[in-house]
């Protein structure tokens, strides 16, 4: 059976080719992704009183309370095959959703407000120099602590982990940098490489009063977003960035794979902290799942009833999650759409205006210098781009806009689901041809005509009573499928064979 899964309109999902949902619907199933967060061995260092008074003042002292978190592999890797890196969205069966910079500051408790996180890579020995100078000591090439500007993270904790009681102020400086280039290495910019975190971040912490006056939080957001992006072609089997935040996100937002909450505090992430649970729940369940997503599975708007717990600097700044703006990480860009996600602000979704093709192929650095200047400029009038719509609530509006959505997305990745729909689809029309075939007078018909109207109509009349299928072609209605754990009512329970099962197969086949 060919089925085209779609979507209809390909002006908005024109990578459709390279994403992971076209190889699930050639059945050529990747497995669960490997999932590059770092965070179990965050709770072997032991800070001091002044490196917590630096780490605050850098910007992470809500963050690093987080600590720990158990991912669950098979949901995100779900998640992940509903991820468009055209839009930086989840594409979901009533819509699209989501993470926002709202977001980012709530769960993790991160600046989203301020200067934007740029820099150049370095070499090696510009690396070198800056661990000299920045850090104390040095990691050694020939025991493989440092490899193209990259240190590991083991030898950050197995030196730095522990600050000597009578330590100057100087090394308490260099033990608390070493911790937070661990503890951004580990989570909001972990790469598939794994164990590594880049030196390149660490002249942020030379100064902590400058360190805190960075939007650590859109950073982050683009590490995601950028992560979220690659690893939802079909080509890849591994996701990195801050997937403490998708989780989390998850467990607000959807009702599924969702753990029982923790007592509420700040940063959010904490209602979830050692409730991650690696789940039994397979990627295909988890796949079936979000293919049959209602509306009592979704909370739009999840952090109302959090308000009193979140400080009065974080709640200021809430309102750039309607900002449609550009983050920036170094040379990572992405693009901020909340325009396409108002349902999660209580406002009512129009449809969202056309998204500009991105040209994904190597470019000159000259270039990507021009893309990283327009992206800052753009991020300094973030707040002059609050996105709004008229109206309010909590209601998903099946008019204009699903209609847009039902054409330019695909919604349903569980492929045996699909194609039992198909048949059932394929059922009702037969039962159709067959009502309109009984209702020709075949007295008038010459009786060649007569005899070839009496074969289609016993066809179809065989076709549809074969293993019981008739009542069932009566009943569902054209284009509606039955749920998977529904029995099929069949008139005759003497046997026979189930024509869905069998065209299922020849399609398998």
């Amino acid at each position: 059976m060919d089925i085209d899964v779609g979507p209809v309109d390909p002006s908005v999902l024109y990578e459709q080719d390279l994403h992971v949902s076209s190889a699930v619907w050639e059945g050529q199933e990747r497995g669960l992704l490997r999932c590059q967060e770092h965070t179990s061995l965050l709770h072997q260092w032991k800070l001091t009183d002044e490196q917590i008074k630096l780490v605050d003042k850098a910007g992470f002292g809500f963050f690093r309370k987080i600590g720990p978190m158990s991912l669950n592999n098979s949901l995100i890797s779900a998640l992940v095959e509903r991820w468009r890196r055209e839009t930086n969205t989840f594409h979901l069966p009533l819509g699209e959703m989501t993470i926002t910079l709202d977001e980012v500051a709530l769960v993790l408790g991160l600046e989203i407000d301020g200067d934007p996180i740029v820099g150049s890579k370095v070499g090696d020995e510009v690396a070198m120099d800056m661990c000299g100078r920045l850090l104390g000591k040095l990691p050694s090439a020939a025991n493989k602590e440092v490899n193209c500007s990259r240190v590991k993270l083991n030898w950050l904790k197995r030196t730095f982990s522990e600050c000597p009681e009578d330590a100057s102020f100087d090394v308490v400086k260099c033990h608390t940098r070493a911790y937070l280039l661990y503890l951004i290495g580990s989570t909001i910019f972990a790469t598939t490489d794994g164990d590594k975190v880049s030196v390149k971040y660490l002249p942020l912490f030379e100064d902590f009063d400058q360190a805190g006056r960075y939007a650590w939080g859109a950073a982050a957001l683009a590490c995601l977003y950028r992560a979220l992006g690659n690893a939802s072609l079909k080509s890849q089997s591994n996701i990195c960035g801050c997937l403490t935040l998708l989780q989390c996100w998850s467990f607000f937002h959807l009702d599924i794979g969702r753990p029982e909450k923790s007592e509420a505090c700040f940063p959010l992430a904490l209602l979830w902290k050692g409730k991650g649970s690696r789940s039994k729940t397979d990627l295909s369940e988890y796949r079936r799942e979000l293919d049959d997503l209602d509306p009592s599975k979704i909370t739009w708007c999840p952090y109302e009833r959090f308000e009193n717990l979140i400080p009065p600097h974080i709640k200021d700044k809430l309102i750039l999650g309607r900002s449609k703006t550009t983050l920036v990480c170094f040379e990572k860009i992405e693009l901020h759409f909340p325009d396409r996600c108002l349902r999660q602000f209580g406002k009512r979704q129009p449809i969202p205006q056309k998204v500009k093709r991105r040209d994904r192929k190597n470019r000159r650095l000259d270039d990507l210098d021009t893309s990283m200047s327009l992206a800052c400029e753009e991020w300094a009038e973030r707040g002059d781009h609050i996105v709004d719509s008229p109206g309010g609530g909590n209601v998903v509006d099946d008019g204009a806009y699903m209609e847009w959505y039902a054409r330019i997305s695909i919604t349903k990745l569980y492929r045996e689901a699909f194609l039992e729909s198909q048949v059932m689809n394929m059922i009702a029309c037969m039962r159709e041809f067959e009502e309109a075939a009984s209702g020709i007078a075949l007295e008038r018909l010459s009786p060649v005509e007569r005899e070839v109207m009496e074969s289609v109509k016993d066809t179809f009349a065989n076709s549809l009573t074969f293993g019981g299928w008739q009542e069932v072609a009566v009943n569902s209605g054209y284009g509606k499928r039955r749920r998977r754990n529904e029995q099929t009512p069949t008139p005759n329970n003497g046997g026979g064979n189930d024509l869905s099962s069998l065209l299922l197969q020849k399609d398998d086949t």
